[in-house]
């Protein structure tokens, strides 16, 4: 229902990780669903993921890369917002949300995935 090459922009923030190995196959982010979503995308338009699982910002990672109309923007000469391993730093842009400030009080990891469309 969505035009291709229509979007500025696709926001995900923390999807349901479905933690259990036999369940993975139920995570939105895989290589079919990234591939439909870039012919979306204008030129120049970005995908920015964040999740608070370490695997699978690790998954999101390596699919997001594979894309070869996709750019990593924080290994991309992305200055101040590029950390390391492919990461980026969160924007003042996303929010922080009381489940996941809580889970920064503990201790627990956030990633943030930022790609540009070439």
């Amino acid at each position: 229902m969505i035009a291709d090459e229509s979007l500025d922009g696709v926001h995900l923030y923390f999807p349901d990780p479905w933690h259990k190995k036999k369940h993975h196959k139920r995570r939105l982010v895989q290589d079919e669903w990234v591939e439909k979503l870039c012919y979306k995308l204008k030129s120049g338009a970005y995908i920015h993921m964040a999740t608070d699982w370490q695997e699978y910002a690790q998954q999101m990672l390596a699919i997001l890369s594979k894309q070869n109309s996709l750019e990593n923007s924080a290994t991309s000469g992305g200055g101040s917002s590029s950390v390391e391993d492919g990461y980026s730093v969160r924007p003042d842009y996303r929010p922080v949300t009381k489940f996941e400030n809580r889970g920064l009080q503990l201790g627990h990891g956030v990633w943030d995935l930022i790609f540009r469309k070439r």
